[in-house]
């Protein structure tokens, strides 16, 4: 699904952002910061030699073009080599003139390219950093992925993979947001800031509502309220959020259920009534429905 592109207030204009990261939390997040008037720089790898020629250092080249084209959009990118001397002077002299630098390396790997945050202060002390990491604090230098920091929050139900990559795009809300809150303290107190942003603690807080219990199997958000379903149609499903008493009572009366109180959307009768009557509607039909009677839902393809 697209949606028209929406004008962003110029809140960073006049910010330069270098960035490092490479594959998706990073990029998505510089991504935003340029929509927010930003400027930014990216440097990446040198592609290996006998690389395919779409492969520009960064994975993500590899896995979706598509992908790495909407996140480079805006943004000017140029290949460095970080373990070569050359690479280093390149890399220092731009520092000197960037606000904020954006990392997605381990921290071991940092210290070894002399961009530990200790070292960085020394050097550019004008300078702030925000570090994607996969876990906080000691566990930053383990391996990790998405699916593994997702997993360990319990969102990975089933043998089925998530529907997107949710740990990788809350890091990179969350690495926007340091970032702007590291571009404030910076013209607060006058000197550099760092923030740590790990992916596993932007699935914890994904994962906050299911550690409430409000999305657990049989509550009224998991499954058991017959308003918030997803139900087979004719034609396809349709996901309802009949949620409120309101929207509820008005799905009851379409659907021919007697309503008492909230209660009714819990009995097993209602779920089956609304969904026999459902099974017997075309999406377009439901759409009309929902129109008419103010009733949210949203049809999809089987």
């Amino acid at each position: 699904m697209t949606h028209p592109a929406r004008k962003t207030a110029q809140s960073l204009k006049g910010v330069r952002i270098l960035s490092l990261s490479l594959n998706l939390p990073g990029p998505a997040a510089l991504q935003r910061l340029r929509q927010m008037g930003a400027t930014c720089l990216k440097f990446e790898p040198p592609a290996p030699s006998g690389s395919p020629t779409h492969f520009t250092g960064d994975p993500m080249s590899v896995y979706s073009a598509a992908a790495y084209e909407a996140l480079h959009s805006g943004i000017r990118t140029s290949p460095l080599d970080l373990k070569a001397a050359p690479g280093q002077k390149t890399l220092h002299r731009t520092l000197a003139r960037t606000d904020v630098l954006l990392t997605s390396f381990r921290p071991g790997a940092l210290t070894k390219l002399g961009l530990s945050w200790r070292s960085l202060q020394v050097q550019h002390p004008h300078l702030s950093v925000v570090a994607i990491v996969g876990a906080p604090g000691v566990r930053a230098d383990e391996p990790g992925h998405d699916l593994t920091y997702l997993a360990e929050n319990d969102l990975v139900t089933g043998l089925n993979l998530p529907a997107t990559l949710y740990a990788d795009m809350g890091g990179a809300l969350m690495a926007t947001e340091a970032v702007l809150q590291a571009v404030l303290l910076q013209r607060q107190k006058g000197v550099g800031q760092y923030f740590e942003v790990a992916l596993s603690e932007a699935a914890a807080h994904l994962a906050l509502p299911r550690h409430w219990g409000l999305t657990l199997p049989g509550t009224q958000i998991g499954g058991g309220h017959a308003g918030y379903k997803v139900y087979p149609c004719k034609n396809g499903r349709v996901a309802l959020a009949a949620l409120e008493p309101h929207f509820a009572k008005s799905l009851c009366a379409v659907a021919g259920v007697s309503w008492t109180t909230p209660a009714t959307m819990m009995v097993p009768s209602t779920h089956l009534a609304i969904a026999q009557f459902v099974a017997t509607r075309t999406r377009l039909a439901l759409e009309k429905l929902a129109l008419q009677h103010d009733i949210p839902l949203h049809t999809l393809p089987k």
